[in-house]
């Protein structure tokens, strides 16, 4: 029995070559095999573009990640100001490759390199556990705004002697004045990164805000005195430090009179954030708690008045701060300086002392010459710890006089 044929048609097309119809065709099906192999091709085609974009991904993510990092970690541990202590060094607390947590609370080194807004920001940031994870013993800030030299230097260094630990210092200086003292000087190091300064300008404002924020980045700093080079102690170490530390009050004078000189300089484009009754005077040489020296540099709304409207001969740095604290501070405040000063003798600067001025009489005359202040709401007979403005030439008399009467 013949169960059926298969006919082959002849081929068509160029060549005079036989080709199958379409039910051939039919009849043989594509090759599964040939199927089997485009599709594996495709599919690693696929994973390859999928893995080399996810390479690419996390070159990038990486890339931004390390940029984000060392940016933020050089606005918060800038490596000149915390890089004096190794991270493995059992003394600085901290482990190795990471920030030392000693280093962290104290900064071995003032040079870094934040902007004024960066550095206010990092200085203005407060802890809000109310205990410290280390023992604190809070020290006095000394914060000298001077042009150049310190002609009181060994004045202030004998001073400072034998009180490691209770206290900082930090210098403003014009930007290229370098200060040349002995690495066994108190001083040795301590000039903070400085700016130009014009005398009467809001530029005096942010050289004091400059030292308080780079004072603030010590944690143990708990008062912050502002003195200039030709500012002497009148007390010695252990009456300055009992007194600051244990006040209750910053020592800030604020007053507002009816002269030129006072309510003459207020602007009426201050308004209403600042009313004429509110305007404030006082003493730039300033004496400040840390929480009002945090308040005070990261204040901004104010700071910007005062730079738009406090101008020309208005004396910013003789009115932001008293006016600052008497609106927002006032409790907290003293109201009255701790640095004397003779202005009897009239003028736009108060009187300076030399050599032929300098005597033991003349000493105790700056300490009770009659003021009567308060301490501590209590009436007390201390009433000035430093006094200015003394010329170069007084410094061999009073280094005479620290035996006696000055006791340092």
């Amino acid at each position: 029995m013949i169960w059926g044929t298969t006919k082959l048609k002849p081929r068509s097309g160029g060549g005079g070559g036989m080709m199958l119809g379409d039910e051939e065709s039919d009849y043989f099906p594509p090759s599964p095999r040939k199927d089997w192999s485009a599709g594996l091709l495709r599919l690693v085609t696929a994973m390859v573009i999928f893995m080399g974009g996810v390479v690419l991904g996390l070159s990038v993510s990486g890339s931004v990640a390390r940029y984000y990092y060392n940016s933020h970690a050089e606005l918060f541990f800038p490596a000149t100001t915390y890089g004096g202590c190794a991270g493995g060094d059992r003394d600085c607390g901290g482990p190795a490759g990471g920030v030392p947590f000693k280093a962290f609370v104290h900064p071995p080194h003032l040079a870094h390199s934040m902007s004024d807004d960066e550095l206010f920001w990092r200085a203005s940031l407060v802890p809000k556990a109310e205990e410290f994870p280390f023992q604190r013993v809070p020290k006095v800030a000394f914060l000298f705004m001077t042009r150049g030299p310190l002609p009181f230097l060994p004045l202030w260094e004998k001073f400072f002697r034998r009180h490691q630990g209770l206290y900082s210092i930090y210098v403003h200086t014009l930007p290229d004045y370098k200060l040349n003292v002995s690495r066994s000087s108190a001083f040795y190091g301590r000039q903070i990164p400085s700016e130009e300064v014009s005398w009467g300008s809001i530029t005096l404002v942010d050289a004091e805000k400059r030292l308080l924020a780079n004072a603030l980045l010590d944690f143990s700093n708990e008062r912050f005195v502002l003195l200039s080079e030709s500012c002497i102690p009148v007390y010695n170490f252990p009456t300055v430090y009992e007194y600051l530390i244990n006040s209750q009050h910053s020592f800030v004078e604020s007053y507002n009179i009816d002269t030129q000189q006072c309510a003459g300089r207020y602007n009426r484009r201050m308004a209403p954030h600042i009313l004429p009754e509110q305007w404030r005077k006082g003493s730039e040489w300033f004496e400040l708690n840390r929480e009002m020296a945090v308040e005070i540099v990261a204040d901004y709304k104010y700071y910007s008045i005062f730079r738009k409207h406090c101008r020309p001969s208005c004396y910013p740095d003789e009115h932001y701060i008293p006016t600052y604290l008497h609106l927002f501070h006032g409790s907290l405040n003293a109201n009255r300086t701790i640095t004397w000063v003779d202005w009897s003798r009239g003028g736009p600067h108060p009187a300076r002392y030399g050599a032929e001025s300098i005597s033991e009489g003349f000493i105790q005359a700056i300490r009770s010459n009659g003021t009567r202040c308060t301490y501590n709401s209590k009436p007390t007979s201390i009433c000035y710890l430093f006094a200015r403005k003394f010329a170069p030439s007084a410094l061999g008399k009073l280094m005479n006089l620290t035996s006696t009467v000055l006791d340092f």
